[in-house]
């Protein structure tokens, strides 16, 4: 099997490998994947069969067993060697016909033959033995850390049942129009983006956002790729084609995360290319530069030491354990709806210090409620008739949000309305004269308003009916659950410097500030204003900048700062093109779950570097003077890998709260 296919083909840990094909996505779906179970004992087999060989060898050469000598001895460890390290010896062949020599793969054939040459068999099979099933618990452990992200990529839709002349048929989602009609059944994925026509669904979309709890969605609302229908069959229109989906782009974008390497990773790669070959000339040294300097030089002795020397340097546990622990920081962050789009992103977010937030969108939930009625001289079912008639003819946020009450009796229509730019409605109803909008509309027609209404910072609608007023609706932002919370954890993760922009006027956007406890904040701001804002900081080069933004219109200020993080809502093509972090959920709670993701996996990556040099420097120098033996060499190389993986795993199991 090439140890494992190559180690993943040198280390690379690329999620393309994990796309499904037809076969293993059949399997997967009838939940009997034989095949896979199949190749995973396969893999074992020749580690079994070397181990067996090695350990009736050793029997036989403790019991001193008569007939086990000379070639016996020497075919029978042969053979032992042959499963475990014939596949390595090859693919060290393979990467020097390829001009590249100094591998792993060289110098732990090297080692093992060199064991052979000098009469020491049973180390040469156990060296080789331990490093393969070293190879084979690194590959599993690698699985362990796609794992997550592999859970996101099965729930990549394989068919549609689209409406087809007059009959429902299924095909490829990558065949579906927009436009088209789609039904999905019971527990079946949703295949593309778009509008439900039925009443209502309800949808698991813990595989796209990371939450286990339901989500309940109305008639007319969005819909997207990758969520699991749970209550009835449903139809729903597309909206948009598949290959421009949200599940479609955020599976690219987690299948490329790992092409962008941290800084740490990769003065890894380069280290390991220039280490290895000083080594082996080291080894080289440690062979022949005694003879010049020793009474009593052995050649045997000291090649024995090189031999010892070479098995330790062997860079194993720093190549395969560095990227592990951050594709398993990649892994848990996906799996609680965070998606980085590398890992250079994981080291980023443990630098920053300062934070600047949107508001809109991002700590309120961008969707304006009333607040407050007041109606003056009216009942304030009749009073509300009046003003939805004239909301009737808006397209804007607040109008939609006044629609949303719900008066009885008999709708009035409005008539002649006319818009007046920068100041609101002016209309008929009922045969009477009706305003609707802001001071300045009622000043200029000549109506006194309250004035408890100039220490209202919330958007406020006036209303004058038959050019007297009327009375007036509060229109206020809802803060999201978790908001204060969010500031309150940011604190805690020592985060302090945080400032809040916003295009929303100032009164409001400091209101929210109090709210929440954030001590700097500037409403009232274009996009290039935020921009501004952000330069600023920057020129302090101890700021070090995360902006959390919707996406959208924040997109200029999401690529200037040091990390960008969007509130994706799954459906926001700005911010998975221009953030460099998407909250899948929303939370801005989950963005000090990035951060201590983040500090966690960084923690793991330099512990792991430390314990991999830390024991190796120690080894080589015991063995470089004969302290140390093959099974030393074996514990410093395969040993520490193993240990180095297991701490890296851990992220996989860790609890964020």
């Amino acid at each position: 099997m090439g140890v494992i296919n190559f180690i993943m083909k040198k280390k690379k840990l690329n999620l393309r490998d994990l796309k499904p094909n037809s076969e293993e996505q059949h399997s997967h779906d009838d939940g009997h994947n034989h095949s896979g179970n199949s190749s995973n004992i396969k893999a074992y087999i020749p580690a079994i069969i070397s181990f067996t060989m090695l350990i009736v060898g050793i029997a036989l050469d403790y019991f001193d067993v008569p007939f086990f000598k000379d070639w016996i001895r020497i075919i029978w460890y042969g053979i032992a060697y042959l499963p475990v390290g014939l596949p390595v010896v090859k693919e060290g062949w393979e990467s020097i016909k390829k001009g590249d020599v100094f591998t792993e793969f060289f110098l732990m054939s090297i080692a093992t033959i060199g064991a052979f040459i000098i009469g020491e068999y049973p180390e040469g099979v156990a060296v080789m033995l331990f490093y393969a099933v070293g190879e084979l618990f690194q590959n599993a452990a690698v699985n362990r850390a796609k794992g997550n992200i592999k859970a996101l990529l099965d729930v990549r839709p394989n068919e549609a049942l689209v409406y087809r002349n007059n009959d429902y048929v299924s095909v490829s989602p990558e065949t579906v129009e927009i436009g088209e009609k789609v039904q999905v059944r019971v527990g079946e994925k949703i295949p593309l983006d778009g509008i439900l026509l039925s009443d209502k669904g309800s949808f698991n979309t813990a595989a796209l956002t990371g939450e286990s709890k339901p989500d309940t969605i109305a008639k007319g609302e969005k819909v997207f790729a990758g969520s699991i229908n749970m209550d009835g069959v449903i139809e729903i229109e597309t909206t948009i084609e598949f290959k421009d989906s949200s599940i479609a782009r955020i599976l690219d974008m987690v299948q490329n995360a790992t092409a962008r390497k941290s800084k740490t990773e990769l003065f890894i790669r380069q280290f390991a290319r220039i280490y290895t070959p000083i080594v082996v000339f080291l080894a080289i040294g440690v062979t022949f530069l005694p003879y010049f300097f020793v009474d009593d030089y052995v050649f045997r002795d000291w090649l024995y030491r090189a031999l010892i020397f070479l098995v330790i340097s062997c860079p194993c546990a720093l190549v395969i354990s560095i990227p592990l622990g951050y594709f398993g920081g990649l892994g848990a962050a996906s799996k609680n709806g965070i998606l980085f789009k590398g890992a250079s992103f994981l080291d980023a977010m443990t630098k920053i210090n300062t934070l600047v937030m949107d508001k809109t969108g991002t700590v309120t939930k961008g969707v304006f409620k009333i607040k407050e009625i007041k109606a003056i001289g009216w009942d304030e079912k009749e009073f509300m008739q009046y003003l939805m008639a004239m909301e009737e003819q808006s397209t804007h946020p607040i109008a939609k949000a006044i629609l949303e009450y719900r008066a009885e009796g008999e709708d009035y229509e409005a008539s002649e309305v006319s818009e007046i730019a920068g100041k609101g409605l002016k209309g008929i109803v009922n045969g009477k004269t009706v305003l609707v909008g802001n001071k300045a509309l009622m000043t200029a027609n000549n109506i006194k308003v309250l004035e408890e209404t100039e220490t209202i910072v919330e958007s406020i609608v006036l209303v004058s009916i038959a050019n007297t007023f009327a009375g007036y609706v509060v229109i206020a932002d809802e803060l999201k659950e978790d908001a204060k919370e969010t500031i309150t954890a940011l604190h805690k993760v020592g985060i302090n410097n945080i400032m809040m922009l916003s295009g929303d006027k100032d009164s409001i956007t400091q209101q929210v500030a109090r709210e929440l406890n954030i001590e700097k904040a500037k409403g009232g701001l274009l996009p290039e204003d935020k921009l501004n804002e952000v330069e600023l900081l920057k020129q302090n080069p101890e700021n070090k900048i995360a902006f959390i933004g919707d996406g959208i219109n924040d997109a200029p200020v999401l690529a200037a700062s040091d990390v960008g993080i969007a509130m994706g809502g799954l459906g926001s093509d700005v911010a998975i093109e221009t953030a460099d972090v998407i909250i899948q959920t929303d939370q801005p709670s989950k963005v000090v779950r990035a951060i201590k993701i983040s500090r966690s996996t960084r923690k793991i990556v330099w512990q792991n570097i430390i314990l991999a040099f830390g024991v190796k420097v120690i080894v080589l120098i015991l063995g470089a003077g004969g302290l140390a033996t093959m099974w030393e060499a074996v514990f410093a190389d395969v040993g520490v890998a193993l240990l180095a993986i297991l701490n890296a795993v851990r992220l996989q199991r860790m609890r964020w709260s």
